[in-house]
């Protein structure tokens, strides 16, 4: 028999896996709003607890799971492919409060905007004009007419009545030139949300260090404007990597921020530039410099694998729980289209 069923627990449902396929894209073409992230076995979003059955676990980092942790009978359910009836259930959140059902509504665009020489601010409005509610950090499926769906990062607040992204250019990219180059006030967009576990847990009261690469800095933006306004007192550490000056963006914007609220700082680092104005190197070593323990903090990463990778090493290596940290891996159109800025 090739098909296998899994029983996913917290859903009280049942459905039939094909061959080749994992439980979490199963649970996703059935509809289940299993958590998840990168989809890639990086940033741990979809640890789950097998109840039953057995499992083969594609190549993963060990961050995201721990050999202790497949030991106690924990795996992921993105590189997990049933190889029997099994059973499963996703970990808890401490902030389930915070998950909004999955919706699919039609958009427009309404403004579109140079952030860098290759991202662009685009804000797109849902025709009924309610609050757009999600956990700040979270991501949209958004399709252009004509152009393959990809997924962005909301870099608004939640409750607004339309939703900004920060869409960077990639070469070979098709839909993202298509923002980038035919894109235009008043086309139609179908969004796809509330996606992804990188969010920001408002129960945990202790510090927060940010950690952003390129367009990154999008979901990171929403999950520290967000955390000042409901009024977390406790220090915010954003540091944002990028190539050169001509990289970065809203640095104004978050110095402003800064100057407002004591507890947040903003530090760029640039990891191809000689300058005196700026930090220099590769940004999760300037982390690494900078905060020497970070036990009780909250960690949220949002860029490239590998700079994913270094953050999740350089911050546990600093006392950082693996639960405590929430990564949004994102990935160009060459690997597997999953959260963030891709093309």
């Amino acid at each position: 028999m090739t098909v296998k069923l899994v029983d996913i627990r917290p859903a009280q449902a049942s459905l039939e896996v094909q061959v080749g396929q994992t439980i979490l894209d199963a649970a996703l073409a059935a509809g289940i709003p299993y958590p998840h992230g990168c989809k890639s076995g990086r940033c741990g979003a979809c640890k789950s607890r097998l109840i039953e059955g057995e499992v083969e676990l594609f190549q993963h980092s060990p961050f995201a799971l721990t050999d202790v942790e497949k030991a106690d009978g924990l795996i992921l359910a993105c590189r997990a492919l049933p190889l029997t009836a099994t059973a499963v259930a996703w970990l808890g959140s401490d902030d389930e409060d915070a998950v909004q059902p999955l919706r699919r509504l039609e958009g427009v665009v309404t403004n579109i905007d140079d952030l860098t020489h290759d991202i662009k601010l685009v804000r797109i409005a849902t025709q009924d004009g309610l609050p757009l509610l999600f956990a700040a950090g979270q991501f949209a499926q958004v399709s252009f007419g004509g152009v393959p769906t990809r997924s962005y990062s909301m870099a608004n607040r939640p409750g607004d009545t339309s939703l900004e992204f920060h869409i960077r250019r990639v070469p070979g990219g098709v839909t993202s030139q298509h923002v980038h180059s035919r894109l235009k006030s008043g086309d139609k967009a179908t969004l796809e949300f509330p996606l992804g576990s990188s969010y920001l847990r408002q129960h945990h009261s202790g510090p927060i260090v940010c950690v952003a690469g390129g367009s990154g800095l999008a979901p990171i933006k929403a999950i520290v404007e967000t955390a000042l306004a409901h009024g977390k007192n406790h220090p915010i550490h954003i540091y944002f990597g990028v190539r050169g000056e001509r990289d970065l963006y809203l640095f104004d914007h978050f110095q402003a921020l800064a100057k407002r609220h004591p507890n947040l700082s903003f530090t760029p680092v640039l990891s191809e530039a000689q300058t005196t104005q700026y930090r220099t190197g590769f940004v999760t070593q300037v982390v690494g410099k900078d905060l020497s323990d970070l036990s009780g903090w909250k960690a949220y990463v949002a860029g490239p694998p590998l700079m994913v990778d270094a953050a999740m090493e350089a911050t546990f290596a600093r006392g950082l729980r693996q639960e405590d940290m929430h990564a949004d891996v994102f990935f160009t159109p060459e690997a597997e289209p999953t959260p963030g800025a891709i093309g």
